[in-house]
Protein backbone atom coordinates (compact mmCIF):
# COMPACT_ATOMS: atom_id res chain seq x y z
CA UNK A 1 0.00 0.00 0.00
CA UNK A 2 1.31 3.47 -0.87
CA UNK A 3 2.64 5.19 2.24
CA UNK A 4 0.29 7.87 3.57
CA UNK A 5 -2.70 6.69 1.51
CA UNK A 6 -4.26 4.27 4.00
CA UNK A 7 -7.78 4.85 5.27
CA UNK A 8 -8.34 8.33 6.71
CA UNK A 9 -8.92 8.52 10.45
CA UNK A 10 -11.86 10.87 11.01
CA UNK A 11 -12.18 12.71 14.32
CA UNK A 12 -15.45 14.03 15.69
CA UNK A 13 -15.88 17.76 15.09
CA UNK A 14 -17.40 20.33 17.47
CA UNK A 15 -19.01 22.68 14.97
CA UNK A 16 -16.72 25.53 15.98
CA UNK A 17 -14.07 24.68 13.39
CA UNK A 18 -13.55 27.64 11.04
CA UNK A 19 -13.21 27.90 7.29
CA UNK A 20 -9.68 29.16 6.73
CA UNK A 21 -6.90 29.82 4.25
CA UNK A 22 -3.81 28.07 5.61
CA UNK A 23 -4.79 29.02 9.15
CA UNK A 24 -6.17 32.48 8.43
CA UNK A 25 -9.83 32.38 9.43
CA UNK A 26 -12.28 33.44 6.73
CA UNK A 27 -15.27 33.70 9.07
CA UNK A 28 -17.83 30.91 8.65
CA UNK A 29 -17.70 27.86 10.91
CA UNK A 30 -18.50 24.19 10.38
CA UNK A 31 -21.81 24.87 12.14
CA UNK A 32 -22.61 27.46 9.47
CA UNK A 33 -21.95 24.79 6.85
CA UNK A 34 -24.23 22.34 8.66
CA UNK A 35 -27.06 24.91 8.83
CA UNK A 36 -26.60 25.71 5.14
CA UNK A 37 -26.45 22.12 3.90
CA UNK A 38 -28.55 20.03 6.32
CA UNK A 39 -31.51 22.13 7.46
CA UNK A 40 -33.94 20.42 5.07
CA UNK A 41 -34.52 17.31 7.18
CA UNK A 42 -37.24 16.07 4.82
CA UNK A 43 -34.91 15.81 1.82
CA UNK A 44 -34.15 12.21 0.89
CA UNK A 45 -30.43 12.12 1.69
CA UNK A 46 -30.62 14.08 4.95
CA UNK A 47 -33.74 12.21 6.10
CA UNK A 48 -31.94 8.91 5.51
CA UNK A 49 -29.02 9.90 7.72
CA UNK A 50 -31.39 11.27 10.35
CA UNK A 51 -33.29 7.97 10.31
CA UNK A 52 -30.04 6.14 11.09
CA UNK A 53 -29.41 8.54 13.97
CA UNK A 54 -32.92 8.11 15.38
CA UNK A 55 -32.62 4.31 15.22
CA UNK A 56 -29.18 4.53 16.85
CA UNK A 57 -30.60 6.61 19.71
CA UNK A 58 -33.46 4.16 20.20
CA UNK A 59 -31.08 1.21 20.25
CA UNK A 60 -28.64 2.83 22.65
CA UNK A 61 -25.88 2.86 20.04
CA UNK A 62 -23.02 5.28 20.76
CA UNK A 63 -23.90 8.36 18.72
CA UNK A 64 -20.93 10.26 20.14
CA UNK A 65 -18.71 8.40 17.69
CA UNK A 66 -18.47 9.29 13.97
CA UNK A 67 -20.84 7.78 11.42
CA UNK A 68 -19.04 5.52 8.95
CA UNK A 69 -20.62 6.20 5.57
CA UNK A 70 -18.76 3.37 3.87
CA UNK A 71 -19.35 0.52 6.30
CA UNK A 72 -21.08 -2.66 5.07
CA UNK A 73 -24.00 -1.96 7.44
CA UNK A 74 -25.26 1.16 9.18
CA UNK A 75 -25.22 0.41 12.92
CA UNK A 76 -24.09 -2.18 15.44
CA UNK A 77 -25.81 -2.58 18.78
CA UNK A 78 -24.01 -3.01 22.08
CA UNK A 79 -24.56 -6.78 21.85
CA UNK A 80 -23.22 -7.00 18.31
CA UNK A 81 -26.39 -6.99 16.18
CA UNK A 82 -25.61 -5.49 12.77
CA UNK A 83 -28.36 -3.17 11.51
CA UNK A 84 -29.19 -1.80 8.08
CA UNK A 85 -31.52 1.22 8.12
CA UNK A 86 -33.71 2.17 5.16
CA UNK A 87 -35.84 5.30 5.07
CA UNK A 88 -38.90 6.52 3.18
CA UNK A 89 -41.59 9.20 3.59
CA UNK A 90 -45.01 10.12 2.28
CA UNK A 91 -44.17 13.84 2.30
CA UNK A 92 -41.32 15.26 0.21
CA UNK A 93 -39.66 18.68 0.15
CA UNK A 94 -40.82 19.41 -3.39
CA UNK A 95 -44.30 20.10 -4.73
CA UNK A 96 -46.45 16.96 -4.78
CA UNK A 97 -49.72 16.18 -6.51
CA UNK A 98 -50.16 13.28 -4.09
CA UNK A 99 -48.35 11.56 -1.25
CA UNK A 100 -45.43 9.36 -2.29
CA UNK A 101 -45.89 5.63 -2.71
CA UNK A 102 -43.72 3.81 -0.20
CA UNK A 103 -41.09 1.37 -1.39
CA UNK A 104 -37.66 0.58 0.07
CA UNK A 105 -34.64 -0.61 -1.91
CA UNK A 106 -33.21 -3.88 -0.56
CA UNK A 107 -30.69 -5.24 -3.10
CA UNK A 108 -27.81 -7.49 -2.19
CA UNK A 109 -24.61 -5.56 -2.78
CA UNK A 110 -20.91 -6.12 -3.29
CA UNK A 111 -19.38 -5.25 0.06
CA UNK A 112 -16.61 -2.68 -0.15
CA UNK A 113 -13.72 -2.71 2.33
CA UNK A 114 -12.49 0.89 2.84
CA UNK A 115 -9.29 -0.38 4.48
CA UNK A 116 -8.18 -2.20 1.31
CA UNK A 117 -10.35 -0.52 -1.36
CA UNK A 118 -11.58 -3.92 -2.54
CA UNK A 119 -15.05 -5.39 -3.08
CA UNK A 120 -16.43 -8.82 -2.29
CA UNK A 121 -16.87 -11.19 -5.22
CA UNK A 122 -20.48 -12.13 -4.45
CA UNK A 123 -23.33 -9.74 -3.55
CA UNK A 124 -24.81 -10.26 -0.09
CA UNK A 125 -26.56 -8.65 2.85
CA UNK A 126 -24.18 -8.28 5.79
CA UNK A 127 -26.62 -6.88 8.38
CA UNK A 128 -28.46 -9.23 10.74
CA UNK A 129 -31.59 -7.09 10.86
CA UNK A 130 -33.15 -4.43 8.64
CA UNK A 131 -35.02 -1.49 10.16
CA UNK A 132 -37.33 0.21 7.67
CA UNK A 133 -37.93 3.69 9.06
CA UNK A 134 -41.01 5.36 7.63
CA UNK A 135 -41.64 9.05 8.26
CA UNK A 136 -45.36 8.36 8.35
CA UNK A 137 -46.75 11.84 8.96
CA UNK A 138 -48.92 12.97 6.05
CA UNK A 139 -49.50 16.68 6.72
CA UNK A 140 -46.96 18.88 4.99
CA UNK A 141 -47.56 21.90 7.22
CA UNK A 142 -46.77 19.98 10.40
CA UNK A 143 -44.14 17.49 9.19
CA UNK A 144 -41.30 17.31 11.72
CA UNK A 145 -38.68 14.57 11.25
CA UNK A 146 -37.26 15.36 14.71
CA UNK A 147 -40.53 14.21 16.28
CA UNK A 148 -39.93 10.49 16.77
CA UNK A 149 -43.69 9.96 17.11
CA UNK A 150 -44.07 10.81 13.41
CA UNK A 151 -41.98 7.73 12.51
CA UNK A 152 -42.96 4.08 12.20
CA UNK A 153 -40.42 1.26 12.22
CA UNK A 154 -40.72 -2.10 10.45
CA UNK A 155 -38.13 -4.57 11.76
CA UNK A 156 -37.21 -7.56 9.58
CA UNK A 157 -34.64 -10.34 10.08
CA UNK A 158 -32.35 -10.36 7.05
CA UNK A 159 -33.11 -14.04 6.47
CA UNK A 160 -36.71 -13.07 5.66
CA UNK A 161 -35.49 -10.77 2.91
CA UNK A 162 -33.11 -13.43 1.59
CA UNK A 163 -35.93 -15.98 1.48
CA UNK A 164 -38.47 -13.80 -0.29
CA UNK A 165 -39.81 -15.26 -3.53
CA UNK A 166 -40.78 -11.83 -4.79
CA UNK A 167 -38.40 -8.97 -5.64
CA UNK A 168 -34.98 -9.09 -4.00
CA UNK A 169 -34.34 -5.48 -5.03
CA UNK A 170 -37.15 -3.66 -3.23
CA UNK A 171 -40.05 -4.12 -0.86
CA UNK A 172 -43.36 -2.25 -0.68
CA UNK A 173 -45.11 -0.99 2.41
CA UNK A 174 -47.86 -3.56 1.92
CA UNK A 175 -45.32 -6.39 1.85
CA UNK A 176 -43.58 -5.03 4.94
CA UNK A 177 -46.87 -4.89 6.82
CA UNK A 178 -47.53 -8.47 5.78
CA UNK A 179 -44.20 -9.99 6.84
CA UNK A 180 -43.86 -7.99 10.08
CA UNK A 181 -47.47 -7.91 11.25
CA UNK A 182 -47.20 -4.14 11.51
CA UNK A 183 -44.90 -1.38 12.63
CA UNK A 184 -43.53 -0.50 16.04
CA UNK A 185 -42.98 2.92 17.55
CA UNK A 186 -39.73 4.53 18.63
CA UNK A 187 -40.02 3.25 22.19
CA UNK A 188 -40.37 -0.37 21.07
CA UNK A 189 -37.99 -0.82 18.17
CA UNK A 190 -35.06 -1.92 20.36
CA UNK A 191 -37.03 -4.93 21.57
CA UNK A 192 -38.25 -5.61 18.03
CA UNK A 193 -34.65 -5.65 16.77
CA UNK A 194 -33.60 -8.12 19.48
CA UNK A 195 -36.60 -10.33 18.73
CA UNK A 196 -35.84 -10.25 14.99
CA UNK A 197 -32.21 -11.18 15.67
CA UNK A 198 -33.21 -14.08 17.90
CA UNK A 199 -35.71 -15.30 15.32
CA UNK A 200 -32.97 -16.14 12.84
CA UNK A 201 -30.48 -17.66 15.27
Amino acid sequence: MTAGLSRLVVHRKTGDEKLHADGDHIGPTLLNFWKWSMSDLVSNVTRGVLAEFIVAVGLGVNYHAVRDEWDAYDLETNIGIKIEVKSAAFVQSWYQKKLSNISFRTPKTLVWDPDTNTRSKEPSRIADVYVFALLAHKEKKSIDPLNVNQWKFFVVPTVKLDNRTRSQHSITLKSLESITGGSVGFANHELAVEDAYQAQN
